[in-house]
């Protein structure tokens, strides 16, 4: 057998009608012959069929089969095409199929020769000079096989150099089978590996005029091309072990932290849980940590110097309840109360008259190209002034940020900070996206995410307000109109925000009723801390009452009230008009005194 190394070879079998049936059965055996003779294999030679006349037809690829059986039934199996002769065709299809890695042929930089094998009886019937010289250049070794009525200059043209040794004309069909012993010998040629000291650790592929040195699985090659070293298999980060992977001569294994086991899938850990082997004896509760368990207790009650019983205490006296106004202990809990005319808050501590004082506030803000970087620092000292006027905490009001131009980003949800200090440092290190205005994609974005409770918001029984604030300083390149009335059908009070050329139409589009409270306009980046103002009278509506009692002008006291009002003011207007008088008086004086002094000069 030829092992001088692996080969990726094609055979190209002219099957035009002027091959008769009992010459294309010695065209098989020749291709047989050939293919018996060669160490076959993915990792030696492979081997791909086509045939072709006035059209190409693929019988198998360099990929398809790997042992000689496969391939003889394969070739015993073709049908002749029976047609014209388009041998420049059927090089076209070797070069930009057969001889591609998708079709089986190994990548180029392992220098594994391609080698066309053609053989025709005949004339072509297209060019093949220019196509043959692209195959070349391509890296294919082209052998042109002629039987008896082949145009030798065809054959030339199709060859690789030197012609003497790529260029062959058998006299008959009779004589190929012979002549098929001859070209395994141009083949095969010599086993460069057997003739000189290669100096490969594991193992030497012969090629021809040259060798190089493989490796064994697990291993790989190292600088110099000879020696071999262990692959570390965790090293490339692929494998998957949840917490440590070891590496054993180019495979690995998954182990566990101390406290863990392996699960079947090899990979993953699960702590053990010591509390289900059921000796633990808590009367309450047992915790699993790592090296063992604990006894925990019920919320009010304490845990006993045996660590294992429990015993219920009153919680207003032993823990800090953080009620506002009083503490009501209960069997084994407690709970906040407020004075009468005082609400409960959602924290369920503190005690207010204001209900619009806690709520969940997400903020989206428009990073499109057009309102530049200096005016995106505007947008973001705007956002911290409305945070300002808000009492934040995780049972207080709870602030969202998302960020869009032709996307859309959540800068923090609802549940990542928990302070104004945190979020006014969150914002200051926002990055400006910058490209489009998709408003509509990023109202999609508020009302699907951002208001769940997977980030941070209230559930809906809470009765927490949701407020989205939308800031925008242009026309959205997409629909609001779907997005912004799902926003308030779902319960989100929203506030549009316009800077610049937004349009007043999308901003009530997307302001909530009535529209005039709920959108506000600023010429210019600038100007807009007249907007916080308007905001925060809307968001919290106590802030614009004071202590004013609205009352009936009909009733008699609000009038004898007017009355006294206004002869208060009439009396104050009075005493002004006295002092003007006396000051007028004053500057005569003066201006007299002086023209006297002037005429007594003269």
């Amino acid at each position: 057998k030829c092992r001088t190394g692996p080969l990726d070879i094609v055979f190209v079998i002219d099957s035009s009608r002027s091959v008769r049936p009992f010459e294309f059965e010695t065209m098989r055996r020749f291709m047989m012959d050939i293919i018996g003779n060669l160490d076959v294999g993915p990792n030696a030679t492979r081997v791909g069929v086509i045939q072709y006349s006035s059209q190409v037809q693929n019988i198998f690829s360099l990929k398809t089969f790997f042992t000689q059986a496969d391939m003889e039934k394969a070739i015993n199996s073709i049908v002749p095409l029976a047609q014209g002769t388009m041998t420049g065709l059927a090089i076209q299809y070797a070069m930009n199929v057969a001889f591609t890695t998708q079709e089986g042929a190994r990548p180029l930089h392992k220098k594994i020769p391609r080698i066309a094998i053609i053989v025709t009886d005949g004339r072509p019937q297209d060019r093949v000079t220019e196509v043959a010289t692209q195959a070349r250049n391509a890296g294919i070794e082209i052998y042109a096989v002629g039987i008896q009525r082949a145009d030798m200059n065809s054959l030339r043209a199709m060859a690789s150099p030197p012609l003497e040794e790529h260029v062959f004309l058998v006299e008959s069909f009779e004589l190929i089978q012979q002549f098929g012993k001859q070209f395994q010998d141009k083949l095969c040629g010599i086993d460069t590996c057997m003739e000189q000291e290669h100096g490969c650790q594991h193992s030497c592929v012969s090629t021809p005029g040259s060798f190089y040195c493989e490796c064994n699985p697990g291993y790989r090659l190292n600088v110099d091309g000879k020696t071999c070293s262990p692959v570390d298999a965790c090293a490339d980060g692929r494998h998957g072990c949840q917490h440590q992977c070891i590496s054993a001569r180019g495979s690995y294994s998954c182990h566990c932290r101390a406290g863990y086991y392996l699960n079947q899938d090899k990979r993953s850990c699960t702590r053990i849980d010591y509390c289900s082997f059921g000796n633990h004896s808590c009367q309450h509760e047992c915790v699993s940590i790592p090296n063992g368990h604990y006894c925990r207790c019920r919320s009010g009650f304490t845990l006993q110097p045996d660590s294992k019983s429990c015993r219920a205490t009153d919680l207003c006296n032993g823990v800090d309840h953080g009620c506002e106004f009083k503490c009501v202990s209960t069997e084994g809990s407690y709970r906040c109360v407020c004075p009468e005319g005082q609400q409960l808050q959602a924290d369920g501590k503190a005690c207010s008259k204001c209900g619009a004082g806690h709520v969940d506030l997400v903020m989206v803000i428009d990073g499109s190209k057009s309102v530049r970087p200096q005016n995106f620092e505007l947008v973001k000292q705007f956002v911290n002034r409305i945070v300002d006027l808000l009492e934040v905490s995780p049972h207080g009001t709870r602030v969202g940020l998302v960020q869009y131009s032709s996307r859309v980003r959540t800068e923090f949800p609802l549940n990542k900070y928990h302070s104004a200090d945190e979020i006014k440092k969150a914002v200051m290190e926002v990055e400006y996206m910058e490209k489009g205005t998709m408003t509509g994609l990023a109202l999609k974005h508020m009302v699907e995410h951002s208001f769940s409770e997977l980030e941070g918001a209230r559930p809906l029984s809470h009765s927490v307000p949701r407020i989205g604030l939308v800031f925008t300083d242009g026309r959205s390149q997409d629909d609001i109109s779907e997005w912004a009335r799902r926003a308030k059908e779902s319960g989100i009070i929203m506030f549009a925000v316009g800077v610049g050329k937004a349009v007043e139409e999308e901003l009530r589009a997307i302001a909530s009723e009535p529209v005039e409270q709920h959108f506000s306009y600023s010429a210019d980046f600038t100007t807009m801390t007249h907007l916080v103002e308007n905001f925060k009278l809307n968001i919290c509506p106590e802030e614009g009452k004071g202590e004013m009692e609205i009352r009936s002008p009909c009733e008699c006291e609000a009038l004898v009230q007017f009355q006294t009002n206004t002869v208060a003011i009439l009396q104050s207007l009075t005493e002004k008009n006295i002092l003007w008088a006396r000051l007028l008086a004053q500057m005569t004086a003066r201006l007299e005194d002086l023209e006297k002094q002037i005429a007594d000069k003269k």
